[in-house]
């Protein structure tokens, strides 16, 4: 479900019961004639919303601006890139409200330079936010020495399930290195991402215009098929039911 179409009680009720709480981390990036800019956080807000429709959880608005970077092309292209420090900075902001409101089964979810796994800038951007808040929540709330306190012998014994607290925020890849080879591929805005772009948003692509693609990185995005976008979708579903609990 939508958190912005949640009622209060709703929201209070899944914080309890320790739903887990998406956030799609995305940017507006430059993806060559062919298919929208908005491509990198549309591919996570369809697959959670094929998710959500066998999974009980919560997807928070998207975080569509993000640490694009001009990799690809320059703000001409309209790439729109947000500084780390400063996307580190946003995301700490909705972290540290959520955390101290109750919170505590966050998944970041970025699609964004995550090939192999890659922890690029905007990933190492959520990761800092992430343990940022984490670290300063639990100082807060236990005080001083929290780890080292013998109220947290067991930590390893809990390492990874819901009371460990570094497990209250989570950042997974959209496609993990293993799915990765499982989807066949992954490219930007070529046969894969396109394929996959089909799988979820198919009123996003037109391959008509591939005719206009000049750029090495986009001439397979004529083999993108809606067959291999429905594979593609559903290799990520077995990641994702694996990887959000």
């Amino acid at each position: 479900m939508d958190l912005i179409d949640m009622y209060f009680d709703q929201i209070e009720d899944a914080k309890q019961r320790r739903v887990p709480f998406i956030i799609p981390v995305g940017t507006i990036e430059y993806h060559a004639h062919h298919v929208s800019s908005g491509t990198d956080t549309m591919v996570v807000t369809g697959c959670l919303r094929e998710l959500g429709k066998e999974k009980e959880i919560v997807v928070l608005p998207p975080i569509w601006y993000g640490v694009a970077s001009y990799a690809v092309g320059g703000p001409e292209t309209g790439t729109i890139h947000v500084d780390e420090d400063t996307h580190t900075q946003y995301v700490y902001c909705i972290l540290k409200s959520l955390i101290w409101g109750g919170v505590k089964n966050i998944y970041l979810i970025p699609h964004h330079q995550t090939e192999a796994g890659a922890l690029m800038p905007m990933t190492i951007s959520c990761h800092k936010a992430a343990k940022k808040v984490t670290m300063e929540y639990m100082e807060a709330t236990k005080g001083v020495g929290w780890w080292g306190s013998n109220d947290y012998q067991d930590y390893y014994e809990n390492l990874g399930s819901g009371d460990d607290p570094f497990s209250y925020i989570k950042v997974i890849p959209l496609i993990s290195k293993e799915a990765q080879i499982a989807c066949g591929g992954f490219d930007h805005a070529g046969k894969w991402e396109t394929s996959l772009m089909m799988g979820t948003y198919p009123d996003h692509v037109d391959l008509t215009r591939c005719k206009l693609n000049t750029e090495w990185f986009a001439q397979s995005a004529v083999e993108a098929t809606a067959e291999i976008g429905r594979h593609m979708v559903n290799s990520v579903l077995d990641w994702l039911r694996e990887a959000i609990v």
